[in-house]
């Protein structure tokens, strides 16, 4: 047990801990967000989640029994919306970033939302067990999480960060000024943008 437990406050898995904890903390406030702001997000934490991730020692179970796990069907579905409804028709990407895919019979299409809350689900539950301070249980935990990130959401993760950077890198004219406008008291509309606010920017070029 002595070889279990100094993996388990080894360096890196507490910085794994941490990055983790933060993670499902980010995800969970996401409905209060602006796209461009949690995007913007997401676009830091993921890296240095993997960094982490791939920086954890060699571990391996010793219990008999799987750990608990924390996240129900119910709160998956919770969050997968949260997330869906946040990213809206940014959601939907291609699994492999070939543009003439979107023009085939039947092209990969993969959810950013849907992505997300499988990686959440593997950490939340990993951050639930760890959190309980039992050694063995934490170890084990900590085994499930690793292999899951090489065989499962380490790959998601990559995929998403890429759909990700699409999102916020390849816009529109049209999209730009509207994230510009999503500024507090900048109230747009079809018709025309009726803003309250002096550092709104909606009609740089106009004024």
């Amino acid at each position: 047990m002595e070889k279990e437990t100094q993996t388990i406050f080894d360096k890196n898995v507490i910085e794994f801990v941490t990055v983790a904890a933060e993670f499902c903390a980010f995800l969970e406030r996401a409905e209060q967000m602006k796209r461009a702001k949690f995007v913007d997000t997401a676009l830091k934490i993921l890296p240095l989640l993997y960094l982490k991730a791939s920086l954890l020692p060699p571990c391996e179970t010793v219990g008999d029994e799987l750990p608990e796990t924390y996240v129900t069907e119910e709160l998956y579905e919770i969050l997968r919306m949260n997330l869906a409804g946040l990213m809206g028709e940014k959601d939907d990407y291609l699994e492999v970033f070939v543009p003439d895919m979107a023009y085939s019979d039947q092209p990969i299409k993969k959810n950013i939302s849907e992505d997300l809350a499988d990686i959440y689900q593997d950490i939340k539950d990993f951050i639930f067990v760890f959190q309980l301070g039992l050694n063995e249980t934490m170890n084990d935990a900590l085994a499930i999480c690793q292999e899951n990130f090489g065989m499962l959401w380490g790959q998601k993760l990559v995929n998403t960060l890429r759909a990700l950077h699409d999102v916020k890198y390849n816009q529109t004219d049209d999209e730009e000024e509207e994230e510009e406008c999503e500024e507090e008291n900048c109230h747009c509309h079809e018709g025309g943008c009726h803003c309250t606010d002096d550092e709104c920017h909606c009609h740089d070029g106009e004024r």
